[in-house]
């Protein structure tokens, strides 16, 4: 594992971290702009995570996302139990919605990248996609 990876994985473990326990304060009072924000916050957060864990996770979009999606259920599960914060289904899907953006943008960037050249075992070079 490259020490870029590690550095991005554990800043991706502290946003989780940080988020959750955000998720788990009572609500600031913000000014709304639209009545929707929370959705639209929910859902910058999700793929702001997205893209926070691709850098430390390339190959594991996917299962990101679902790992993600799973964390954005117990986010919402454990807000339930808070006599303060609300569980909301609207909320999770939004977290969805975000995931799903991040990954469609990942994987047009990916695609959009030139390819990188590789060392074969055998010392020849060969072309390969990043």
């Amino acid at each position: 594992m490259h020490r870029s990876s590690r550095l991005y994985r554990g800043l991706f473990a502290l946003a989780l971290i940080g988020a959750f326990w955000l998720a788990l304060r009572p609500a600031p009072e913000l000014i709304q702009i639209v009545s929707w924000q929370d959705k639209i916050e929910h859902a910058v957060l999700f793929a702001g995570l997205m893209v926070l864990g691709s850098l430390g996770w390339r190959d594991r979009l996917f299962r990101l996302a679902i790992g993600l999606l799973i964390y954005g259920a117990a986010m919402e599960i454990a807000q339930s139990f808070t006599t303060y914060r609300v569980g909301d289904v609207w909320d999770w899907l939004a977290d969805a919605i975000g995931l799903l953006a991040a990954g469609l943008a990942l994987r047009l960037f990916a695609s959009l990248r030139p390819p990188s050249v590789a060392r074969n075992t055998d010392g020849g070079q060969a072309e390969r996609r990043a």
